[in-house]
């Protein structure tokens, strides 16, 4: 065998139990407070206080803020941000099925809010398609183009368009307030069941319905918004499709175009980033010249082109949102909160690791539901961050939120300014750049054969969110991708992979004995890992796997040893054994008879007697008088507990069957348990006089030299495999059983 080539070390030191360890190591005594005391302390002075002393961010970031160094790179950030949100504002604005100018709205209100409560400096707060997606689903459910099915008393003497703006500003308002009480809760960390898996096939899913959505402007077709299952077959198939010979080619051509030029030139930016100073702002560039061509040669009224059309100058009074909007969107609110702050938290982490600073994503929360709630006033719609724009603002130098700050400002200009110069800007353009901004997201299908190779389970859940998403709509496709997500967790912790362990020859390291060659393996002894938390649902899978393990049922082997003890005492009393120096006789040449039926069966579930017999009995010998009994080669059972991080109550009644083992002569012991759980096996009275807390030893290692000194093997008799598979001896635990010297053996 070869040496290892790296440093050894060597440990002298007592073998411990749990018991020996805790005689001899005092540990520290911590106060312990009731249950109320801990959630009142808790929730109402910790985590309030943390809460308030972190509510505004911008004064850490603004005490270390470099003026001469970061203002100028604020600045360009934040004029090349802004520009780009003017851009997505209008094309998010229509994919949310509302007037493109309330994007602008959107592209404004939300960035002050989080720049005084956010805890990221790079991320580019705004519209984000599918937000805009989602809420435009709910806007066409309670505002179809026929006009509301809903009797909602604050739609009286409104437009359609009108009303689809209530609708948007009333669901963002209540996604709003659930993001706020959230992050006042410190309930942050509902973002991680969200997994990376579930994230990115809802998103491919998200990117497959804003295509479909943004056909209907690149074709130039009438297309009525619909929602709820099946609602992409419905639009692509019976609006789309069927109606596809009326294509306006001049919004064809324009959008072929601009995704062609937007693609190419996007790529450029990615290949030499490394040395352009800042990225080509292409969107705004062709959004011009497509703005300038559409009115040199007046699209509108030449080519029946739909363009933008009337901007307002100015901002709109405040509105309080609509009470019977929100009873109605209550359930679409809550999947739009959790997947806004989702998104925005991921892009925030990204940027925060690769500028080394920390974010707070309770304080996010707060952050995001507060600028949602004020955007909401001003009829803005759901804000999140959208991936692209924020790239765009790291990319070109941004520091902090000032370049957020000065985006922001640009929006404005455009707004009060010179938002007239977009209004022959043809639908189509921004069709396309929504189109060519959905690379990203499309490409995440590339995925699939690489986490198919990798982790089936994830790749089940990503295909399950993705294909649910796509037919039964972004929030019922959510759920359904979260419900596949728990249930692959719950398939992991109920049916992990249990092992039975061998020592690595020459080490105190033990592995699973079916991936290694050099193995150790006293005889009589199993070591069984459990490699998961113990509960309710996996505790029968855990004894079915240790059955098999072991092989052999303790319980059947024990009935048949209480069968085969009464067998035996009726032999006795009818003089049919005799004793002998060497064991017991049979002396009758009849026929034996069969013991009578015991009707309660219990008794024979319960542990052997030998109070009234001369003698104890070896199971593992040819008994007399033809008595068949199960042999049991195992002496000792070890169960590694390392990998258990808690158990239930009724993992605590199923472990207590682990005395079945003990009632047949075989030795357990549980090794590496966490501390937390031998309080709870103390504080729940599991130990008595069958087992007891000796049976706990502080590691594995220690647990195999106590069974080595307890049941000596002989080297001859001892397995240990090399590459070739032949056994050879070992002498490392050494020795064999050791008899009963108090009773004599049959």
């Amino acid at each position: 065998m070869l040496r290892p080539t790296g440093k050894q070390y060597v440990v002298t030191r007592p073998l411990y139990s749990e018991d020996a360890f805790a005689d001899e190591h005092a540990k520290v005594r911590r106060q312990q407070s009731n249950m109320s005391c801990c959630l009142i302390g808790l929730l109402l002075f910790s985590r309030v206080k943390n809460a308030a002393l972190s509510l505004l961010p911008i004064v850490g970031w603004m005490r270390i803020y470099r003026l001469k160094e970061w203002l100028l790179s604020d600045i360009v950030s934040g004029v090349s941000t802004g520009l780009v949100a003017v851009l997505q504002g209008l094309a998010y604005a229509l994919l949310a099925s509302l007037p493109a100018w309330y994007g602008l709205f959107t592209a404004f209100f939300p960035v002050i809010v989080y720049l005084f409560l956010g805890t990221s400096r790079h991320i580019s707060v705004g519209a984000f398609p599918v937000l805009s997606l989602m809420v435009s689903a709910v806007v066409t459910r309670m505002v179809p183009d026929e006009g509301s099915l809903f009797n909602i008393t604050g739609f009286q003497g409104l437009s359609i368009e009108e009303q689809r703006v209530m609708v948007a500003a009333s669901v963002t308002f209540l996604m709003g307030l659930m993001q706020l009480a959230m992050g006042l809760l410190q309930i942050g960390f509902i973002v991680m069941y969200l997994s990376d898996t579930l994230v990115s096939g809802f998103t491919t899913a998200a990117a497959v319905h804003i295509l479909v959505s943004q056909l209907k402007f690149v074709l130039g077709l009438e297309v009525r918004g619909l929602s709820g299952p099946l609602s992409i077959i419905y639009v692509s198939e019976g609006k789309i499709f069927v109606q596809i010979e009326k294509t306006n080619m001049c919004d064809l051509a324009t959008s072929l175009v601009i995704m062609v030029v937007v693609f190419l030139v996007k790529e450029l930016n990615d290949r030499y980033k490394a040395k352009l100073p800042v990225p080509i702002p292409v969107e705004v560039i062709m959004t011009v010249i497509a703005c300038g061509i559409s009115y040199a040669f007046d699209f509108k009224e030449k080519f029946k082109v739909d363009v933008v059309g009337h901007i307002p100058m100015g901002y709109e009074s405040p509105v309080a949102p609509n009470m019977e909007i929100i009873g109605h969107t209550a359930v679409e609110a809550f999947p739009m909160a959790i997947v806004g702050f989702a998104v925005a938290f991921s892009v925030a982490k990204v940027y925060a690791v690769k500028h080394d600073y920390t974010i707070d994503g309770n304080q996010e929360l707060i952050a995001f539901g507060a600028s949602n709630i004020f955007g909401a006033a001003f009829k803005s719609f759901a804000a999140s961050t959208a991936l692209s724009r924020s790239a765009v603002q790291e990319s070109t130098g941004g520091k902090t939120q000032i370049a957020g700050l000065i985006s922001a400002l640009i929006v404005m200009v455009v707004t009060l300014a010179i938002g007239f110069l977009l209004e022959p800007l043809p639908k189509s353009v921004l069709g396309a750049v929504v189109i060519v901004n959905l690379k990203g997201m499309l490409m995440q299908v590339c995925d699939v054969p690489y986490l198919w190779r990798r982790d089936r389970p994830d790749c089940v859940v990503w295909l399950v969110t993705c294909l649910a998403s796509i037919l039964l709509g972004l929030d019922l496709g959510l759920a359904v991708g979260l419900g596949a997500e728990l249930i692959t967790v719950v398939f992991r912790t109920q049916f992990p992979r249990c092992s039975v362990l061998a020592n690595i020859t020459g080490t105190d390291i033990y592995k699973d004995r079916k991936d290694y060659v050099s193995i150790y393996e006293p005889e009589g002894v199993k070591i069984f890992r459990i490699p998961s938390p113990i509960f309710f649902a996996n505790i029968d899978f855990f004894r079915g796997k240790l059955v098999e393990a072991v092989g052999f049922n303790p319980l059947r082997v024990l009935r048949k040893r209480n069968k085969a003890m009464r067998t035996i005492r009726k032999l006795l009393e009818k003089g049919e054994l005799q004793m002998l120096p060497k064991g017991l006789l049979f002396t009758s040449s009849g026929p034996i008879e069969e013991c009578e039926h015991y009707s309660n069966m219990e008794d024979l579930d319960k542990p052997i007697d030998f109070k009234d017999l001369p003698l104890r009995v070896n199971w593992n010998s040819d008994l007399p008088a033809n008595i068949q009994v199960p042999r049991v080669d195992v002496h000792s059972l070890i169960l590694d507990f390392s990998a258990v991080s808690f158990l239930d109550i009724s993992a605590l009644k199923g472990l207590k069957a682990i005395k079945e083992f003990i009632w047949v002569e075989v030795e357990v012991y549980i090794v590496a348990c966490d501390a937390h759980i031998l309080e709870k096996l103390h504080s729940c009275m599991f130990f008595d006089e069958d087992i007891k807390s000796s049976m706990f030893f502080l590691t594995l290692h220690d647990a195999m030299l106590h069974v080595s000194e307890k049941h000596p093997v002989r080297s001859e008799n001892t397995n240990v495999y090399t590459k070739e598979g032949i056994p050879q001896s070992s002498n490392t635990f050494g020795g064999v059983r050791k008899q009963y010297h108090k009773y004599k053996c049959i």
